[in-house]
């Protein structure tokens, strides 16, 4: 056995005890009230709605990539990636590689026309293409999406920290909240930006420092490791075959491309809005190429703690507590195995995962219903009133989201994960298969558009209540079914039609 993981592995374990103790509550009190203070100094900024909703367009490069990486990378990735590498395999790598493939379909079919427009929301170029009715359509599916969502990203972490640290759920819920509601409504998207920045860097020094605390608890190290997960079949990254039911390489890697990239990088508001922070489309694009890079190696380092997490307990199955769900592995493994203090920071990391999402589902929100709805259909109020109204809602969605969260608690919904990526197939399927007709299509009317629409969502709404079909494919079918079915018809039944 080497000497110094043999010291390690015993001080790691031996150091903390189950409890943690309080120095974990007082980092991670310090974290979270150091994001309220962004809030806090932003607030003075946000002098007009293009300060609150867009920060301006002064934001750097960097920072909208990282921030497009923390909206992306919620909880459900930093804790259920972790648990699906420990308990199976690497088989969803991929999910985290399409956005490299899509990228330059984003950057040079969709990116230009979103900066050209000079939009707030993304449902504007589709008014500005079809006709109001569809921006309407879009923008209400996107809020549905969204509002269901937050309730997700806080659940699962709340679900997780809740077990493994013996605290009340309906308090980390309110703790995750609450204090994203705060700092959002205070300081707008620059302080949503540069909060995404901090938990982005939180989440992925946490995710690291717990490999290396792992690693070095194994008496062999790394050995240990390559050796155990290969035995296992743990580095295993594609299932060959033609089951549509489970994660097999084709199912995958349809869910890598159309559910994981091109639904929430064409369609998803909270996304498309960092486009539009940068001072112009060429920074913008950076953003997204530093956002797909960090998304991959994010994705590894996951998949690496989880099988980390596998051989750690395969060694020392005495340790291995009893779970409600195998997505606490993660959390419980923080809580009970890493130093105090830093396994509070790690926690904190938690906390940005579900933060970083959290922030921009609810300030997204509340661009899109004053921008698609109260502006547009109101549009003589003073600049002083849409402010005002923003940040009013900015606290309402909030608040709606931390009660879904607490709803889903009390019902003891499962399944989190599935039901998570089955709610973005339904509803983003649809709506990027309306912006790819939009983008690259010049006879497709309204109409067309419409019977697209409504045979989408006909038809994923069978997969799902018929069929036990993959949740990852259903992006893949929502944007075929929109796509040609508008394409198709519009071939047969021509009418003249205005282009963006």
């Amino acid at each position: 056995m080497n000497e110094y993981n043999g010291i390690w592995s015993t001080w790691v374990l031996l150091a903390v005890s189950e409890g943690s103790g309080w120095s974990n509550w007082i980092v991670l009190g310090c974290y979270l009230a150091v994001l309220v203070g962004v809030g806090i100094y932003f607030a003075k900024r946000e002098k007009s709605t293009e300060d609150f909703f867009l920060a301006g367009r002064r934001i750097p490069w960097w920072a909208a990539g990282l921030s497009i990486f923390g909206t992306q990378l919620s909880a459900i990735t930093y804790l259920a990636m972790p648990a699906r590498a420990y308990a199976t395999d690497w088989s969803l790598l991929p999910l985290n590689i399409g956005i490299l493939v899509i990228a330059p379909l984003v950057i040079y079919g969709y990116l230009p026309l979103f900066r050209r427009l000079n939009i707030t929301t993304a449902y504007e170029y589709l008014e500005k293409r079809f006709h109001v009715s569809i921006r309407v359509f879009g923008s209400l599916s996107f809020i549905t999406f969204q509002l269901g969502r937050m309730g997700i990203v806080i659940l699962l972490p709340a679900l997780a920290l809740s077990a493994v640290t013996e605290t009340n759920v309906y308090l980390c819920i309110a703790l995750i909240g609450v204090l994203s509601t705060v700092y959002t409504a205070l300081g707008g998207m620059e302080a949503v930006i540069w909060t995404d920045v901090l938990q982005a860097v939180v989440l992925i020094g946490g995710a690291f420092a717990a490999l290396v605390i792992t690693i070095l608890a194994l008496d062999g190290g790394w050995r240990d490791f390559i050796v155990t997960g290969v035995e296992n079949n743990k580095f295993t990254l594609f299932h060959p075959g033609w089951d549509w039911t489970h994660n097999t390489m084709v199912v995958v890697v349809l869910g890598a491309l159309f559910t994981n990239s091109l639904v929430p990088y064409t369609t998803d508001q909270s996304v498309i809005q960092r486009y539009l922070t940068t001072p112009d489309q060429k920074q913008a694009s950076r953003a997204i190429w530093i956002n797909g890079i960090l998304a991959v190696v994010a994705g590894i380092l996951f998949l690496t703690v989880g099988t980390a997490l596998f051989v750690f307990y395969k060694a020392n199955p005495t340790r291995l507590p009893a779970l409600e769900a195998t997505d606490q592995i993660f959390a419980m493994f923080i809580w009970r195995e890493m130093p105090a203090g830093l396994s509070g920071l790690v926690v904190a990391g938690v906390f940005a995962a579900a933060m970083s999402s959290l922030d921009s589902s609810i300030h997204s929100i509340s661009t899109a219903v004053t921008t698609d709805f109260v502006r547009r259909f109101k549009p003589n109020l003073m600049p002083e009133t849409y402010l005002a109204l923003a940040r009013g809602l900015t606290v309402t969605f909030g608040m709606i989201g931390t009660a879904t969260a607490m709803l889903m608690a009390a019902a003891q919904v499962e399944y989190l994960w599935d039901f998570f990526l089955g709610i973005m197939g339904l509803f983003g399927g649809t709506l990027a298969g309306l912006f790819m007709l939009a983008v690259f299509t010049k006879k497709v009317h309204t109409l067309h558009a419409w019977l697209g629409a409504v045979t989408s969502i006909s038809v994923l709404l069978y997969v799902k209540l018929a069929t036990d079909l993959n949740s990852l494919l259903y992006g893949a079918i929502g944007v075929a079914t929109c796509f040609f079915t508008g394409f198709l018809s519009s071939r047969i039944w021509f009418v003249n039609v205005k282009t963006a």
